[in-house]
């Protein structure tokens, strides 16, 4: 009996050091190098650099994203549009689909950041005859700093397919100015924008106006910390811009439908990262 019970001890202890064991060694364990993540909003409209990408209606984007842990990143991202058509530049086409990549990381231990690398913006659909295919290709490089980041961005082909003067605008230059505040840990945060559109062999010759402009926006956002809504982001803000009309009203980015797709706007939104 003795003897019996000195075995069930010696197993007990067995087990024990086996589970303490099994326990360490998965706390031992590296982290992987590698992030996934996905995302995915509702917006009451699509707004890209101060101009309107849906015509004033609501749209639906998501994407996903890859990250290693030396910086490296890559990833892909849509949003339903209706401006080609709008414009009447293509006879087919409600999508937009991104795809980018780049490396990342701080100076240091300091608070200073970096960001360089490339995004192409696809438009499946069918063009009209002699329009210029609004697929673009740029490359970007930037720096921050706590919530203060400057990005300046580089276009490799005609700018989504403008020709204000019938040359090419490829070598288009893009510099963004902006600012993401949280307050405290409230979940709640303030965020302000402000953009310099450069637009290569841009000219007035045409409509009267230029497509080079300037936009701005300010807005507000809450996230939900933790529970079932965890990362779910409410927020609105407000965009407009400089572009100047000509004596009929029209600017270059005014749409066939006669949309000033540049006028200012609220946009409300609701999104959510995975």
């Amino acid at each position: 009996m003795k003897g019996m019970t000195m075995i069930k001890k010696t197993a007990i202890a067995g087990l024990i050091a086996a589970a303490f064991g099994s326990g360490l060694a998965q706390a031992q364990q590296p982290a992987s190098p590698h992030t996934f993540g996905a995302n995915v909003g509702l917006y009451s409209e699509y707004i890209f650099r101060g101009t309107a990408q849906t015509g004033g209606k609501p749209a639906l984007q998501g994407g996903f994203d890859y990250g290693h842990s030396s910086g490296l990143y890559a990833g892909t991202w849509a949003s339903n549009v209706s401006w080609l058509e709008d414009f009447g530049a293509y006879t087919r086409s409600s999508m937009e689909w991104d795809f980018y990549g780049g490396f990342k990381g701080n100076f240091g231990k300091s608070d200073f950041s970096f960001d360089v690398g490339t995004i192409y913006y696809y438009y499946p659909g069918n063009q009209n005859p002699n329009v210029p295919n609004a697929d673009t290709w740029e490359v970007y490089g930037a720096v921050g700093w706590k919530f203060l980041s400057l990005k300046y961005s580089y276009n490799l082909q005609n700018y989504f397919g403008a020709k204000p003067n019938g040359q090419d605008t490829d070598g288009t230059t893009y510099l963004d100015i902006s600012a993401n505040y949280p307050i405290g840990s409230s979940g709640f945060s303030v965020n302000a924008h402000y953009g310099i559109l450069d637009v290569k062999n841009d000219g007035t010759e045409i409509l009267g106006t230029e497509a080079s402009y300037n936009d701005w926006k300010i807005g507000a956002a809450y996230t939900f910390p933790s529970g079932v809504v965890k990362d779910l982001t409410i927020g609105a803000f407000y965009t407009d811009t400089n572009v100047s009309q000509n004596a009929l009203g029209v600017s270059f980015w005014t749409d066939g439908t006669r949309y000033n797709t540049a006028q200012d706007a609220v946009v409300v939104y609701v999104s959510k990262s995975f």
